[in-house]
Formats: C-alpha cells, sequence, structure tokens
C-alpha cells in the first residue's frame, strides 16, 4: 500500500537529516494518512486521505 493521499495526490518528500556537527543523511518525511469512510456515488468506501485534506473536507462539511 503506498503512502499517497487518494484525494491530492501528495506523497512522501525526501531530505538530509543534519546531525550536530552538518553532517547529511537521507531521510523521508511521509504524509500523515488517515482511514476515512467516505460516501462514493452513493456507497461508502475506506479511503486513506492526508490529514491536511481531512481537515479541509471537514470545513467545508464534505465529510
Amino acid at each position: 500500500m503506498s503512502k499517497v493521499c487518494a484525494i491530492t495526490g501528495k506523497g512522501p518528500m525526501s531530505g538530509n537529516k543534519r546531525s550536530h556537527s552538518m553532517r547529511a543523511n537521507r531521510r523521508k518525511w511521509n504524509v500523515n494518512l488517515q482511514k476515512v469512510k467516505v460516501m462514493v456515488d452513493g456507497k461508502p468506501q475506506t479511503l486513506r486521505i492526508s490529514a491536511r485534506a481531512l481537515k479541509t473536507l471537514k470545513a467545508k462539511n464534505a465529510i
């Protein structure tokens, strides 16, 4: 199962982890995915949605 938001398509980002001596190690920031039951075409479906998208949908009363 991929770490991608079903609505926005937002995926993991990559970058460097920096130690105190500023040595660089590669790391990944994953998306905060939540399992949510959403009505799609009148049928309930479980989607993995990012927390940001969930907050937006709740604010617009879409969920």
